[in-house]
């Protein structure tokens, strides 16, 4: 219920020169609105009215003052003018020949509710009124975007033992309005404010309306806050936890970043740090940037209340960017890319091409919708729209594209099953995740607490796609997933190949350790098996054209002929085989040779060159 405090004289004087100052400021300013949407909704009991005006209040608001003052010479003029900023701040100008519009809403919090306003509009328009509506079904959504309804139904849905209705008049004690000026100037000056409770968070809409009138003209501003603290007061009551939770993923995702760039200094190291791994990186490091202006954005806004746009719209873009970058990444390896081949054949990359200029545009469809038709009189989300319900089709395209290449590489190469396997199976989660999501959040989630809730689940499904990826790529030799054999060496020598002649694919290669064992380390992994059957030594020597081999010896040998008389000087005979049990290792190939590639036989028992 609402509370009227009487106003002194003095007191009323004192608010006369308040006004004419802060109207003074007004007419300086660049008359344009700044408007910040908030997305959720809750119900209301009670509304409570009280003044925040008086040299009382200056004094309690004092060190709030004070506190805004380190945001800058531009923030210093605007307290110069207008006194401190406490919450969500809207400013702006209504000229219209409706008899009813719009302002803005917010959500607010069951005790700490606040708005104080100031408005200014010409006595001969009078009496226009200021209605709150919350969000209950017979409230907002029984009069918003209701053509059936005129202005007096719309009005008549308030409830008046709540003082949903602020009368902008003198006569209307409440509403803290004087005139000032004289003659065809006079103009109408109101400034109060609105406590708001209720049995839990609710979203409020505030609008302005003249039933029967010539139209509306106001000039206006409001600041809604909800309690005193920095995490909470210019948060709208679906906003709370979003700055903590975007600082809480920055940090993790840096520590993912800084891993991978660890993880490829030893790859690189091996000749093993290929371009899907790079993408990999690239999308860490964008998801990085990305929350790095969240926590900008919010940072300013939880100060003043009205934040940076453009630095919201740049976090926004970012993570849409490390987004596509990593579904790129997926639809390669599931290829085979850099796994399992060179190269993607050219249909190949004309389709990626074009699905990714497809998924690219309907993003940026997507920010256009969002930007300039979605209505800020209703809470919404950025998937509850047409291009919205398109990227979850482009999702689901991709996932079933993502399903036939990894079939089609298992089936070429059924030796790399340690890694498709558990690939394709988190991946799999990772597909169905976001538009689960999506479909959740349009129809299962509250508005009031839809945007905190939706923020913090994105945020987990993209930290679970980079950390599933850094832990099956980590180059160690206890990794059994590790999918790469072939070194970036290697694979230039494939590329130079003539089409037709195996240049795209790579040769099979059984999974193994042998990629993270140094040259002068024992293969420490082989040192407690047991052999069942008699080793049999096989030695592996480069000997001249046309020198004979013994066959019945008890030690095989394999050898592999080469013509280098035109090239190098003639190599010494070939080392006789011994009697013992071990023979000496094969020789290193001259540092010219291409390293070849080698394929672990059953038992240790062959080699393929």
């Amino acid at each position: 219920m609402l509370c009227c405090n009487k106003i002194s004289a003095a007191r009323v004087r004192y608010q006369a020169r308040s006004r004419r100052k802060f109207w003074g400021c007004m007419r300086l300013r660049q008359r344009t609105e700044t408007r910040v949407w908030q997305i959720s909704s809750i119900p209301a009991l009670s509304l409570s009215h009280t003044h925040s005006i008086g040299r009382r209040a200056q004094k309690r608001d004092g060190g709030q003052v004070k506190m805004e003052k380190v945001l800058g010479l531009a923030v210093v003029s605007s307290i110069l003018c207008v006194g401190s900023v406490l919450g969500k701040y809207v400013r702006g100008i209504v000229n219209t020949k409706e008899d009813w519009v719009f302002l803005t809403r917010f959500c607010f919090l069951t005790d700490f509710g606040r708005l104080n306003f100031k408005f200014r509009y010409p006595k001969s328009r009078c009496c226009q009124n200021i209605l709150l509506y919350f969000d209950e079904s017979s409230q907002w959504p029984a009069v918003y975007k209701r053509p059936d309804k005129d202005c007096y139904q719309k009005e008549s849905v308030l409830r008046p033992e709540n003082n949903q209705v602020i009368n902008l008049t003198t006569r209307y004690t409440w509403s803290g309005c004087m005139v000032e000026g004289e003659g065809n100037e006079e103009m109408l000056s109101c400034v109060g404010g609105r406590s708001f409770r209720s049995v839990r968070e609710r979203w409020w809409y505030i609008a302005l309306s003249k039933c029967g009138g010539e139209g509306l003209q106001l000039e206006y501003e409001m600041t809604l806050t909800n309690g005193q603290s920095f995490w909470t007061q210019h948060f709208s009551a679906d906003e709370f936890g979003i700055l903590e939770t975007d600082i809480t993923f920055l940090v993790i995702f840096a520590t993912v970043f800084t891993l991978s760039c660890y993880f490829a200094y030893n790859l690189k190291g091996r000749q093993l740090l290929h371009t899907t791994y790079k993408m990999f990186m690239t999308a860490a490091g964008v998801e990085v940037l990305s929350l790095l202006f969240f926590c900008i954005y919010w940072g300013v806004y939880a100060r003043d209340g009205v934040g940076n746009g453009s630095l919201k719209i740049l976090g926004k873009l970012l993570f849409s960017v490390s987004f596509l970058i990593f579904l790129l990444m997926l639809i390669l390896l599931g290829k085979g890319f850099t796994v399992t081949r060179a190269r993607i054949s050219h249909s190949g990359s004309v389709k990626l091409s074009i699905y990714m200029t497809i998924y690219t545009i309907t993003y940026i469809i997507l920010f256009i919708y969002e930007a300039e038709f979605f209505d800020p009189g209703e809470v919404l989300y950025a998937y509850d729209s047409p291009a919205g319900y398109g990227l979850m089709g482009l999702q689901l395209l991709a996932y079933v594209w993502f399903c036939y290449a990894v079939l089609v590489s298992l089936k070429h190469y059924p030796e790399k099953q340690p890694f498709y396997i558990p690939f394709f199976t988190a991946y799999t989660l990772w597909f169905f995740a976001v538009p689960v999501m999506a479909l959740i959040a349009n129809f299962g989630i509250s508005r009031w607490a839809r945007e905190k809730i939706v923020n913090g689940i994105q945020l987990g499904i993209h930290l679970y796609a980079h950390v599933i990826f850094l832990a099956i790529t980590r180059p160690s030799a206890a990794n059994k997933n590790f999918p790469y054999h072939v070194r970036t060496s290697q694979i230039g020598i494939l590329l130079s190949s003539p089409k037709g002649m195996g240049a795209e694919s790579f040769p099979h290669h059984a999974y193994g350790n042998s990629s993270f064992l140094g040259d002068s380390q024992p293969n420490f992994t082989e040192l407690f098996s047991i052999h069942s059957d008699p080793v049999k030594t096989i030695d592996e020597t480069v000997a001249r054209k046309g020198q004979e081999v013994p066959r019945n010896s008890e030690h095989k040998i394999i050898t592999t002929t080469a013509d280098l008389s035109s090239t190098f000087s003639p190599l010494p005979p070939p080392i006789p085989p011994r009697s013992s049990a071990h023979s000496p290792p094969p020789p290193r190939l001259m540092s010219h040779f291409t390293e070849y590639f080698s394929m672990q036989g059953a038992m240790g028992m062959g080699s393929n060159t």
